[in-house]
């Protein structure tokens, strides 16, 4: 019983130490900072996980495609995170894979291959904002995203379907990237990223994207099972059903080197 009222007085003290964290900040580009690194911190740790995700493309009149793919992230230790998304189904795309490896202080590394040709394509820097597989997803939306990749600064604090929100403007740093800012909302409970709005080069609205039913992992590790962009500009829309989540696997670094790619099919 003791222990119990410990660990309560425990977790109370940490999640102040938070809030007080995020309120002291002094101007609003330390709170966005402050916040980021917050919701960075909870998801330390993780290891690595896999998941299998459905990709449903809509176009402007709502016909539909899907498309099946197995994912695969392994946690930085000294660097960024390393992902790989191998696609299993339909048939003509079945074997493509994209391998991203993330940095902190230099643009990140991101291959495509392609079983077709049965070549490795570098994604160059000016090609990370091209869509990718046809779908509203570019290729920088998939990379995973590091605290460094940002300027923030925190605009204000908002009710997101019934939930308190901080809501935050990021610039990216990368001079390719697709977008000259993005707007997040960031829930002020679990520090999860809500929504996210696009704007493109020219600083016109470009596309919306949501998360929503998350669920916990380990006590620990929130993640979203439901991911949706709409695309402002053509109508077109995504969705990514994310499901089969397992942590702690055992991946390691050699099931994300270039190699990798073509074991992968």
């Amino acid at each position: 019983m003791l222990f119990r009222v410990q660990l309560k007085l425990i977790l109370t003290l940490l999640s102040l130490t938070t809030v007080l964290t995020v309120a002291w900040a002094e101007s609003p580009e330390e709170k966005g900072l402050a916040i980021f690194q917050e919701a960075d911190q909870r998801d330390q740790g993780f290891g690595d996980f896999t998941s299998i995700q459905t990709m449903v493309l809509r176009n402007q009149q709502g016909q539909e495609s899907r498309r099946v793919m197995a994912n695969q992230t392994l946690e930085g230790q000294n660097d960024g995170d390393k992902t790989l998304i191998i696609f299993r189904e339909p048939k003509d795309v079945e074997g493509t894979a994209l391998l991203t490896q993330a940095h902190l202080d230099k643009d990140d590394d991101q291959w495509l291959y392609l079983p077709a040709l049965k070549r490795v394509k570098r994604i160059s820097g000016a090609s990370k904002s091209g869509s990718f597989m046809g779908s509203e997803f570019s290729f920088e939306d998939l990379a995973p995203q590091q605290i460094e990749d940002y300027v923030y600064r925190h605009l204000q604090d908002e009710t997101l379907d019934g939930a308190a929100t901080f809501v935050v403007e990021r610039i990216p740093k990368d001079k390719d990237s697709g977008y000259a800012r993005q707007m997040a909302w960031i829930d002020q409970d679990q520090y999860r990223l809500r929504k996210v709005v696009f704007y493109d080069r020219k600083n016109a609205l470009l596309k919306t994207l949501t998360l929503g039913d998350y669920e916990q992992f380990l006590n620990r590790y929130w993640r979203s099972h439901t991911i949706k962009v709409t695309n402002h500009q053509t109508g077109k829309s995504t969705d990514l059903l994310i499901s089969e989540y397992r942590f702690k696997t055992g991946l390691g670094e050699r099931d994300f080197d270039r190699s990798s790619l073509e074991r992968a099919r």
